[in-house]
């Protein structure tokens, strides 16, 4: 769950990708709508895995290829989408376009896979149509090959649960449909993208805007400098700030982390949310239209159910609800690079810094668990008041470091 280095910053817009400038990107096909009067009906249940942040990842195939590929789950992306290296490896024929897709640091245009079957257990979704993105850096960053990100385009189609305490997601037809007792029914804005009302709240100053509904994003809170500043939330003298970066579509960029006192989502208040701030020269956050976005590190603590026919999301309290927010400080920046775990940066004057650690060095081992799986790394380097034994690889010569792990708070 990369904290402050930005891991959950990066997907975000990485994974937000979606948001286009074209209303069509990622159509759907035109086919008649299903009788909504109806009762819902149960179609298919698959198991997800889940990263950084409480980030879905589903299994499917494409058409007929027998390559099992792995998909983002992103209620952020207005349509849905493929990696461009995933594409050249399969042979997946592209359709240039003047479409354009907004994310981090930048724009870019992008072409489309068309008229392509997802293949999901039990359930295939025809007519689709996906844009093609580089999705390298989110793989390097989860130490997975992420092929696409699945947003509106099928969200759309049908009434979606997300269990996040059996990891199972649960498909069913338009309807009238049951939702389980005890929860929170939204009744979000929604074109593409679902918007909800979060006050936020930082000592005496509080705050009601709208957000970005954003489970493709493996953070809570994301914040545009622009609207921090005039709503004047940082006001607060205690409120502590710490420089880390991100990088998006457009590469590398400063960003701040702190946290906001209260955070609200309906009836449900969520204390000391660590929240990322960022210089928006995209606008991908809609401001002042909206203040940011709202991650699934925030929502993950819900099992959510999306019924975009009827504009409702229904959120029910799950077991992670109390789960200790992340509020580990190191610093260091790793990814999975070939293979190898490799740190690609260093925060300048962090904990990192300060124990001596470099930009290249390979991580071999942290602790006593030797290997390559940057999930389990991520894990041990949130224990904040502790100090970790790192044995790193640089310039062929191994060396034993010690890293401090901070707090943000």
């Amino acid at each position: 769950m990369l904290k402050i280095y930005l891991l959950h910053t990066l997907l975000i817009l990485l994974a937000t990708a979606g948001i286009c400038n074209n209303a069509h990107a990622g159509r759907l096909a035109i086919e008649p709508e299903p009788d909504t009067t109806k009762e819902s009906v149960l179609i298919t249940r698959f198991h997800f895995k889940q990263f950084y942040g409480g980030v879905v990842v589903i299994q499917a195939q494409l058409n007929d290829i027998p390559d099992t590929l792995q998909f983002i789950l992103d209620t952020g992306s207005a349509g849905i989408s493929l990696d461009t290296a995933t594409c050249v490896r399969l042979g997946i024929p592209l359709t240039p376009s003047d479409r354009i897709v907004r994310g981090l640091g930048g724009a870019k245009q992008v072409s489309f896979a068309m008229h392509r079957s997802l293949r999901l257990p039990g359930l295939v979704v025809d007519s689709l149509d996906f844009h093609v993105n580089d999705y390298e850096l989110i793989s390097q960053v989860y130490g997975l090959q992420v092929d696409g990100i699945i947003g509106y385009s099928l969200i759309s189609r049908y009434i979606v649960n997300v269990n996040y305490d059996t990891e199972d997601i649960s498909i069913y037809t338009k309807g009238n449909h049951t939702y389980p007792k005890g929860g929170l029914l939204m009744k979000p804005s929604l074109t593409l993208i679902p918007l909800i009302n979060a006050p936020v709240k930082n000592g005496k100053r509080q705050v009601n805007t709208r957000y970005y509904f954003d489970t493709g994003a493996g953070m809570c809170l994301l914040l545009s400098n622009q609207f921090v500043k005039d709503s004047g939330l940082l006001a607060r003298k205690r409120t502590k700030i710490i420089e880390t970066e991100a990088q998006g579509l457009g590469g590398k960029m400063s960003m701040q982390l702190t946290t906001m006192q209260e955070v609200r989502i309906g009836n449900y208040s969520f204390r000391n949310v660590p929240t990322y701030m960022f210089d928006d020269v995209s606008n991908i956050t809609a401001y002042p239209f909206l203040g940011g976005m709202i991650g699934n590190d925030l929502l993950r603590r819900f099992n959510i159910t999306l019924n975009y026919a009827k504009k409702e999301i229904y959120l029910l309290p799950n077991t992670h609800f109390r789960d200790m927010f992340d509020y580990s400080y190191t610093g260091l920046i790793i990814y999975l690079i070939n293979g190898k775990v490799e740190i690609t940066d260093i925060i300048k004057g962090s904990p990192a810094e300060k124990a001596g650690f470099k930009k290249g060095d390979i991580v071999i081992a942290i602790n006593n668990y030797v290997g390559s799986n940057l999930q389990l790394y991520r894990e041990l380097l949130k224990n904040v008041g502790t100090r970790v034994n790192l044995l790193i690889m640089r310039n062929n010569e191994l060396i034993l470091k010690k890293l401090p792990i901070k707090s943000i708070l």
